[in-house]
């Protein structure tokens, strides 16, 4: 959530709009024009064309000659994350451990804007899946460590107005899209020191989630865990998994 204010004699403003074009092709977008990549970004036609071809030219982007796409190589700058980041190194023990110890898949997350992103994982054998992919990225409010980490926003009259006018999708029957119900969410993982969110974004499914501090005790990521509600009631799901959630997150604070 935090940004840097830079200079404006080392601000490299091509860098920028190369960048943009990247981000402009989504699930809905996933071919485009030069017309619609001008009008995703704001640019003109004629630099949205000059950046598709040198992106294109670099390998990043291809075409048939109307249309541009991204090709795979554009996952090296996501993966370098991983390669070089200390964090998801540091404590991919600790979730290995505790979803052993769990038998459910279990997560460490952080912010990215409004966003929340899955940076390590470990996952179980199971013919339902629960989870999320290594850099799933999800709506900050439909997932327990969203929740928690909007919850523990220093800003939080930024976080009251960003729900005030984000329109989210309704993923399933149960999806609340309502500002009201989730600051209520919000608040109540703050009161918790944990959250609990059910069947937001697939149906049957729980997360329980808590917050990680560093050694400063600033709220860095957030430590969860997802799973098949079945026959399980709320309650019973928190009080099994959310002790060792908590162990597990105070025993990573030597590693942030």
């Amino acid at each position: 959530m935090k940004t840097t204010t830079l200079a404006k004699r080392d601000w490299i403003a091509g860098l920028e709009k190369g960048l943009a074009i990247l981000e402009a092709f989504d699930n809905q977008h996933a071919r485009m024009t030069a017309t619609q990549a001008a009008e995703r970004t704001g640019l003109s036609r004629t630099a949205a064309r000059r950046y598709l071809l040198t992106l294109e030219s670099l390998g990043y982007v291809y075409t048939d000659g109307r249309l541009f796409g991204l090709t795979p190589r554009v996952l090296r700058v996501g993966w370098s994350y991983f390669d070089s980041a200390r964090l998801p190194r540091s404590v991919q023990p600790y979730l290995q451990q505790l979803s052993a110890t769990l038998n459910e898949s279990a997560y460490v997350s952080v912010l990215d804007g409004w966003d929340l992103v899955v940076i390590a994982r470990n996952g179980v054998s199971r013919v339902m899946t629960t989870g999320f992919v290594l850099g799933a990225r999800v709506p900050a409010p439909l997932i327990s460590p969203g929740v928690v980490l909007l919850a523990y926003q220093e800003d939080q009259q930024a976080v009251s107005a960003w729900l005030d006018t984000v329109q989210l999708a309704p993923f399933t029957p149960h999806t609340i899209t309502s500002a009201t119900r989730l600051r209520e969410k919000i608040v109540r993982a703050r009161a918790d020191g944990y959250a609990l969110i059910e069947q937001q974004l697939q149906v049957g499914v729980r997360g329980v989630a808590v917050p990680m501090r560093n050694r400063s005790g600033e709220v860095v990521a957030a430590l969860s865990t997802n799973m098949s509600m079945g026959n399980e009631e709320a309650e019973a799901a928190v009080k099994r998994v959310l002790p060792h959630l908590q162990e597990t997150a105070l025993a990573m604070l030597n590693v942030l």
